[in-house]
């Protein structure tokens, strides 16, 4: 599951599987595209499916990301601020 903002318990969880909305359980994430990273939130590199998530331009190089099934808010994905220039959400 992907957490909400108010606990973070999957930012160290590294065993294989898939992230979900907490809301209505829409698959977002894959443990392949999981990475470590200095935030306090869980980072990946790309989404399961390309409707996984909706997303709008909030910022030059920041898009609010939510649900691509339900509209929960989900933070952001960082335009090439991840691995080998890709994604970091």
């Amino acid at each position: 599951m992907f957490c909400s903002w108010k606990s973070e318990q999957y930012k160290d969880h590294f065993e294989a599987g898939k992230y979900v909305c907490s809301k209505c359980n829409h698959d977002l994430f894959t443990s392949k595209s999981k990475y470590q990273h200095s935030s306090p939130w869980p980072a990946f590199t790309e989404t399961i499916a390309e409707n996984s998530l909706s997303k709008y331009e909030e910022s030059p190089g920041a898009l609010k990301v939510s649900c691509g099934k339900c509209g929960q808010g989900l933070g952001h994905e960082f335009l090439r601020d991840g691995p080998n220039g890709k994604s970091r959400f």
